[in-house]
This record gives C-alpha cells, sequence and structure tokens, in this order.
C-alpha cells in the first residue's frame, strides 16, 4: 500500500503534466482524491488536508525548478570564452 505522502507526490507530478500550474484546482483534486485510491486506502482522510499535501508538493517542486534553473543560467553566464554582444 502506498504511504499517503506518495499519494499526493503523485497527484502533484500528475498535475503539473496535464495542467501546467502550481496552483491546485479544487475539482481536480477532489476527481484524484476520489479515483486514485486514497479514499479506499486511507478512508479516515479529509480531501482538504490531502490537498493541502499535494499544494504544498507543488510549491516545494517549483521552488526547486526556480532554483536548478537559476544554478543553471549562473554556470552559463560565468562560462568561460564566451563573449557577449
Amino acid at each position: 500500500m502506498l504511504k499517503l505522502t506518495d499519494y499526493a507526490r503523485m497527484a502533484a507530478s500528475e498535475y503539473m503534466q496535464e495542467v501546467g500550474h502550481t496552483e491546485l484546482d479544487a475539482r481536480w483534486i477532489a476527481e484524484f482524491f476520489e479515483e486514485s485510491g486514497v479514499m479506499e486506502a486511507y478512508p479516515e482522510q479529509n480531501l482538504i488536508p490531502f490537498a493541502d499535501m499535494v499544494q504544498k508538493e507543488l510549491t516545494k517542486n517549483a521552488e526547486r525548478a526556480n532554483k536548478n534553473m537559476l544554478q543553471a543560467l549562473d554556470r552559463i553566464a560565468r562560462r568561460p570564452g564566451k563573449s557577449s554582444r
């Protein structure tokens, strides 16, 4: 059985692939919650705290991607031998 955090990561990943936004849509997460098996695996779990977990995962992933992008841009800017016009 998957952990609840695994479901949250899976939801965040799937949401980004399908929607491409970091702000979670209530209808989308409600559908995922019902159809992905979270309700069966965790019958005592409420949708709202689960949605909060997924939103935190989306935010964390977006921050990580932004940090990686800035590091890559910094490496490109520091590359020797490249002259800017």
